[in-house]
């Protein structure tokens, strides 16, 4: 878009005025002054030095006239201009009502200002209203989580007050189980909120990468096995400047999405230093992910099969929590299809680009 154009226009409406004026002071003199000098010639003698009556008859009616075109030209670009800002105006009544629909009209977009003022504008309200909708869909689903663990802990509580439920080994474990559910969502639903307010920090020193991924591997080993998979690692040695306490949780994240969605196969766990950076990713033998579903996987709440995660306890916050770190230390988290028809997600980290936590 030019830049200045209203300024332009403003310039070009006021210079017209004023060639107008010039135009009709001298084609209007002349034809004034041709009929004026033959219906009543002067007398013989010099000219006079100072204008006369007729003379100043003729000014006043060239500025009256002058002045009417100056004042329609002015009106007619100040409503141009008052279209759209007394529109931008009363969206953003509208909106300070509760009102986030409210658009401002830009009017004529030959006034560049103006029009970029108002595009701006319904950008922001777009923006805003996009955000509260996004806010009131995160706390539905938030509570939608929380409500199954409690109700089940209220319900055994209850029981065991009630004397439905006797005291046992089994049933204290679930209960623990539960509260430890609890935990780790509240957990990762500070993580994933701290990095969509830009405020998730890491704490970095030289980390030993090779020795965190192994330990998550070995974490989550017994569990994996016991579900049909295998695990096969390649681990080339990388220090990198990072905070490995949550590089293990997310490499653990991936571990658990895929002990739940994967089918019982071979994962393959790569940790690649390049030049730029390093590359961590965990790959399983599919189904993969739908082209519909991949660019949401990392979401927070998103869940390609809910009826599996619900069998496995998923929160559809596991991914969100991988891109959250990734994010924290200046990379990305990523999806793409192996060449096998299954899952590759991968955690991209650059050298030197995560935000230090503040001590």
């Amino acid at each position: 878009m030019k830049r200045y154009r209203l300024s332009r226009q403003i310039a070009l409406s006021m210079g017209m005025v004023v060639v107008i004026a010039i135009l009709m002071v001298f084609v209007g003199s002349f034809i004034f002054y041709t009929f004026y000098l033959t219906w009543f010639p002067p007398p013989p003698g010099p000219p006079p030095v100072l204008p006369e009556g007729p003379d100043f008859a003729l000014i006043a009616v060239f500025l009256l006239v002058g002045l009417a075109i100056a004042i329609r030209v002015a009106l007619g670009l100040a409503r141009r201009i008052l279209a759209p800002l007394n529109s931008l105006a009363e969206s953003a009544r509208k909106i300070a009502a509760g009102d986030l629909t409210a658009r401002a009209a830009a009017g004529d977009r030959s006034l560049g200002e103006t029009a970029q003022l108002v595009d701006d504008f319904n950008a922001m309200a777009q923006r805003l209203q996009d955000v509260a909708e996004a806010m009131a869909s995160w706390n539905a689903a938030t509570a939608h989580e929380l409500r199954t663990p409690l109700t089940i802990l209220r319900g055994r509580l209850q029981g065991l007050t009630e004397g439905v439920f006797a005291p046992s080994d089994d049933l204290l474990r679930n209960l623990l189980s539960q509260v430890e559910g609890l935990s780790r969502l509240v957990d990762d639903l500070r993580i994933v909120t701290l990095s969509d307010s830009r405020r998730l920090e890491v704490r970095l020193e030289p980390t030993d990468l090779a020795m965190e991924v192994s330990q998550a591997v070995d974490a989550m080993r017994p569990a994996l096995t016991e579900a049909g998979f295998s695990i096969e690692m390649i681990v080339q040695p990388a220090t990198l400047s990072c905070d490995g306490t949550r590089l293990r949780q997310a490499l653990l994240a991936l571990l658990e999405n895929a002990r739940r969605y994967a089918m019982p196969g071979r994962i393959k766990v790569l940790l690649r230093p390049e030049k730029s950076g390093i590359t961590l990713s965990v790959e399983d033998e599919g189904p993969g992910l739908s082209s519909e579903f991949a660019p949401l996987a990392f979401d927070a709440f998103t869940r390609a099969e809910p009826s599996r995660s619900r069998q496995f306890g998923g929160s559809g916050l596991g991914l969100s929590v991988v891109r959250a770190i990734a994010e924290a230390h200046g990379g990305r988290a990523q999806y793409r299809t192996s060449l096998a028809g299954g899952s590759i997600f991968e955690i991209v980290l650059p050298i030197g680009s995560a935000r230090p936590a503040e001590t």
